[in-house]
């Protein structure tokens, strides 16, 4: 009897004391995120981002706001032409011994950059573990490897970004959707088509686009880039351009530098097509009236270049509590949907659909072609400036 009634005593007492065990584990769990708030109070987070589109100068403005009045965190964001300069300036403190006080706390970074950084040793330790957004991030997104670089924490994904060609139907109602095609295209219409000079982001990803078009056999291309493999794998690639050279804006002899030039020029009526890597630009441009309604969005039937595009924390970062707050806020369902807002910037989201308001436009927006290895992208650069770039 008396050992019945001790066992009836000790599940009342487990059961009563269950939710506080529950709230105790919960609270513990939430400790290290509110420590980390605290810390950011106050703070001011130097963020080293692309400073070319008035959509997305205007979404940090708007996120900046939010950060103050949320978490009381000043977010500057640093306007920069190519995020490559900020990787050089990092490893100039690192050469100098400059291991905090550092004057970048977050980086808008991808592909050979992130490379750059995470072999050269220029990041943090692994954060996204630490931000409870994380948890919202579609995993079956290309966000774990960053041209096939693993990724191992060192950056948090922010958006998709999908090669794509903004095309005026007036003059290409038949849009062409592989290399064969737009070399067609281009005969037929010459001086209505060209691309950013490359090493500028857009040049290099068509040249990546074209590539991949051209390589029966892409599995060379996602891994290191020998002389052999490269020199036959990217000669189609130049056979390809010396013909559609001559067919393009000012006969190839002078290339736009940046995408916002070649947009211009589709608005002026100087191109029929440009390049984008953004899949909704087409529609927010045309919403925003920066482009003619009769613009719209397409992509190779073969698939469009695709990758993430994140955010890293260097490591010498003087604020890094208040740049962890940053990166979790930019990550929340209210700030990814808006980025996704065609009215406002168009970038994908990287959450889970069921995570979004309903009617967020979805991540990938055309068949998807992954980023070949980082190692492509700089002897493709090279050996472009080496033919083309003299002039």
């Amino acid at each position: 009897m008396f050992k019945t009634r001790l066992r009836a005593l000790l599940h009342s007492l487990c059961t009563a004391l269950l939710p506080l065990l529950m709230a105790a584990q919960l609270d513990a769990s939430e400790a290290p995120w509110q420590q980390t708030l605290s810390e950011a109070r106050g703070q001011t987070v130097y963020f080293n981002a692309w400073g070319g589109s008035p959509e997305i100068n205007a979404y940090l403005q708007w996120a900046a706001e939010e950060l103050k009045h949320q978490y009381g965190v000043k977010l500057v964001q640093v306007k920069v032409d190519d995020i490559a300069l900020s990787v050089s300036q990092l490893l100039a403190n690192r050469r100098a011994g400059k291991l905090d006080g550092g004057p970048i706390d977050l980086l808008w970074v991808n592909g050979e950059n992130f490379k750059a950084l995470k072999d050269k040793q220029l990041l943090g330790a692994p954060f996204t573990q630490d931000l409870p957004n994380m948890a919202l991030v579609d995993q079956r997104l290309p966000v774990t490897e960053d041209f096939t670089v693993p990724v191992e924490g060192l950056e948090a994904p922010w958006g998709i970004g999908q090669l794509n060609f903004m095309v005026n139907e007036d003059e290409a109602s038949n849009p062409p959707r592989s290399a064969e095609a737009l070399l067609a295209w281009a005969k037929a219409h010459p001086g209505r088509f060209t691309y950013p000079k490359p090493p500028q982001f857009h040049g290099s990803s068509f040249l990546k686009q074209i590539l991949l078009e051209l390589t029966p056999n892409p599995a060379p291309l996602y891994r290191e880039a020998t002389d052999a493999e490269f020199s036959r794998l990217s000669a189609p690639l130049w056979a390809w351009l010396d013909q559609l050279h001559p067919l393009l804006w000012r006969k190839g002899k002078l290339f736009p530098t940046s995408a916002a030039e070649t947009k211009q020029l589709l608005d002026d009526g100087e191109l029929a097509i440009a390049i984008s890597f953004n899949p909704q630009e087409a529609q927010s441009s045309v919403q925003n009236g920066t482009l003619p309604p009769t613009v719209k969005a397409v992509a190779m039937a073969k698939g469009a270049l695709t990758n993430s595009h994140f955010l890293a924390i260097p490591f010498n970062a003087n604020a890094r509590a208040g740049a962890l707050v940053v990166a979790n806020f930019l990550l929340s369902p209210a700030a990814q949907a808006r980025k996704a807002d065609p009215a406002l910037w168009g970038d994908p989201s990287v959450l889970s659909p069921d995570s979004l308001p309903k009617g967020t436009a979805p991540a990938l927006r055309f068949k998807a072609v992954a980023e070949p290895h980082p190692s492509w992208q700089l002897r493709l650069e090279a050996a472009w400036a080496e033919r083309y770039g003299r002039g």
